[in-house]
Protein backbone atom coordinates (compact mmCIF):
# COMPACT_ATOMS: atom_id res chain seq x y z
CA UNK A 1 0.00 0.00 0.00
CA UNK A 2 3.13 2.67 0.65
CA UNK A 3 3.60 2.60 -3.04
CA UNK A 4 -0.08 3.54 -3.78
CA UNK A 5 0.47 6.24 -0.89
CA UNK A 6 3.49 7.71 -2.43
CA UNK A 7 1.92 7.48 -6.45
CA UNK A 8 -1.46 9.71 -4.97
CA UNK A 9 1.09 12.04 -3.14
CA UNK A 10 2.51 12.64 -6.62
CA UNK A 11 -0.50 13.21 -8.19
CA UNK A 12 -2.26 15.47 -5.28
CA UNK A 13 0.77 17.67 -5.41
CA UNK A 14 1.04 18.00 -9.14
CA UNK A 15 -2.43 18.88 -8.76
CA UNK A 16 -1.97 21.10 -6.11
CA UNK A 17 -0.61 23.74 -8.78
CA UNK A 18 -3.18 25.70 -10.44
CA UNK A 19 -0.90 26.27 -13.53
CA UNK A 20 -0.42 22.24 -13.92
CA UNK A 21 -4.46 22.13 -13.57
CA UNK A 22 -4.87 24.51 -16.51
CA UNK A 23 -2.29 22.73 -18.21
CA UNK A 24 -4.04 18.83 -17.84
CA UNK A 25 -7.41 20.67 -18.44
CA UNK A 26 -5.65 22.02 -22.11
CA UNK A 27 -4.61 18.30 -22.50
CA UNK A 28 -7.70 16.62 -21.83
CA UNK A 29 -9.10 18.54 -25.41
CA UNK A 30 -5.97 16.69 -27.31
CA UNK A 31 -2.03 16.58 -27.07
CA UNK A 32 0.30 19.73 -27.21
CA UNK A 33 3.56 20.54 -27.69
CA UNK A 34 5.40 22.71 -24.93
CA UNK A 35 4.85 25.78 -27.00
CA UNK A 36 1.11 25.34 -27.41
CA UNK A 37 1.16 24.44 -23.48
CA UNK A 38 2.67 27.80 -22.90
CA UNK A 39 0.74 30.03 -24.90
CA UNK A 40 -1.91 31.05 -22.83
CA UNK A 41 0.33 31.35 -19.38
CA UNK A 42 2.63 34.54 -18.59
CA UNK A 43 5.88 32.57 -18.31
CA UNK A 44 9.13 30.98 -20.32
CA UNK A 45 8.53 27.82 -22.24
CA UNK A 46 10.95 26.91 -19.53
CA UNK A 47 8.95 26.85 -16.61
CA UNK A 48 5.96 25.60 -18.50
CA UNK A 49 8.79 22.62 -19.12
CA UNK A 50 9.28 22.40 -15.16
CA UNK A 51 5.95 22.19 -14.66
CA UNK A 52 5.29 19.22 -16.97
CA UNK A 53 8.27 17.64 -15.37
CA UNK A 54 6.09 17.14 -12.39
CA UNK A 55 3.43 15.96 -14.04
CA UNK A 56 5.54 13.29 -15.79
CA UNK A 57 6.94 12.48 -12.23
CA UNK A 58 2.89 12.12 -11.33
CA UNK A 59 2.44 9.92 -14.86
CA UNK A 60 -0.36 12.52 -15.33
CA UNK A 61 0.95 13.17 -18.83
CA UNK A 62 3.75 11.36 -21.27
CA UNK A 63 5.81 12.80 -24.10
CA UNK A 64 5.36 10.80 -27.28
CA UNK A 65 7.55 11.38 -30.23
CA UNK A 66 6.21 12.54 -33.49
CA UNK A 67 9.02 13.86 -36.01
CA UNK A 68 10.89 16.83 -34.22
CA UNK A 69 8.32 17.29 -31.50
CA UNK A 70 7.62 15.64 -28.17
CA UNK A 71 3.58 16.18 -28.03
CA UNK A 72 2.35 16.01 -24.25
CA UNK A 73 -0.28 13.43 -23.87
CA UNK A 74 -2.83 13.27 -20.82
CA UNK A 75 -2.74 9.83 -18.65
CA UNK A 76 -6.42 10.28 -17.72
CA UNK A 77 -6.79 6.96 -15.76
CA UNK A 78 -4.00 8.43 -13.06
CA UNK A 79 -6.72 11.20 -12.25
CA UNK A 80 -9.61 7.80 -11.91
CA UNK A 81 -7.25 6.52 -9.76
CA UNK A 82 -7.13 9.63 -7.81
CA UNK A 83 -10.81 10.29 -7.92
CA UNK A 84 -11.51 6.67 -6.83
CA UNK A 85 -9.18 7.87 -3.21
CA UNK A 86 -11.64 10.54 -3.05
CA UNK A 87 -14.60 9.32 -3.59
CA UNK A 88 -13.38 5.77 -1.41
CA UNK A 89 -12.92 8.36 1.39
CA UNK A 90 -15.57 10.62 1.14
CA UNK A 91 -18.03 7.88 1.38
CA UNK A 92 -16.16 6.57 4.59
CA UNK A 93 -16.67 10.22 5.95
CA UNK A 94 -19.86 10.62 5.17
CA UNK A 95 -20.74 7.38 7.19
CA UNK A 96 -18.98 8.82 9.94
CA UNK A 97 -20.80 11.97 9.76
CA UNK A 98 -23.93 9.51 9.51
CA UNK A 99 -23.15 7.73 12.61
CA UNK A 100 -21.98 11.18 14.65
CA UNK A 101 -25.27 12.89 13.63
CA UNK A 102 -27.17 10.01 14.81
CA UNK A 103 -25.48 9.86 17.86
CA UNK A 104 -26.02 13.16 18.70
CA UNK A 105 -29.78 13.25 17.90
CA UNK A 106 -29.88 10.39 20.36
CA UNK A 107 -28.30 12.37 22.68
CA UNK A 108 -30.41 15.13 22.30
CA UNK A 109 -33.65 12.83 22.63
CA UNK A 110 -32.03 11.20 26.17
CA UNK A 111 -31.82 14.75 27.05
CA UNK A 112 -35.13 15.67 26.24
CA UNK A 113 -36.65 13.07 27.75
CA UNK A 114 -34.91 13.39 31.08
CA UNK A 115 -36.53 17.01 31.16
CA UNK A 116 -40.17 15.78 30.79
CA UNK A 117 -39.86 13.43 33.30
CA UNK A 118 -37.98 15.21 35.83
Amino acid sequence: MPVVEDDLSLVFAALADPTRRAILERLASGEATVNQLAEPFAMTQQAVSKHLKVLERARLITRTRTAQSRPCVLEAERLEEAAGWIARHRQMWADRHDRLAEHLAALRSHDHDEETDG
